[in-house]
């Protein structure tokens, strides 16, 4: 299987999105997971190439049944452990 690509999405792509997708790096590397994780927009997020898209539970609704590959809703970014436990969850699974 070639790299997995993970899309931390926000409202414009460049402000919770950066955030995000610090954590799920830091995750990824502690448990000794290879993965690109790239920050995307709620606007354009469907039509780029990736694994799955991380999103905030507030922007959820609006690409869901939009999306060609797994949503996972984060509810609070701001929780190491949600981010973590849905991470790891994610990455079990393919």
């Amino acid at each position: 299987m070639s790299e997995i690509k993970i899309q931390a999405v926000c409202g414009f792509g460049c402000g919770s999105s950066l955030f995000l997708r610090m954590k799920i790096e830091e995750i990824l590397k502690k448990h000794g997971y290879n993965a690109q994780v790239f920050c995307g927009d709620v606007g354009t997020c469907c039509a780029a190439e990736c694994d799955a898209i991380f999103i905030s539970a507030e922007l959820a609704d609006r690409i869901i049944g939009r999306a060609k590959v797994p949503v996972v809703v984060i509810n609070n970014f701001m929780s190491k452990t949600e981010v973590e436990e849905k991470t790891l969850a994610f990455m079990q699974s393919i």
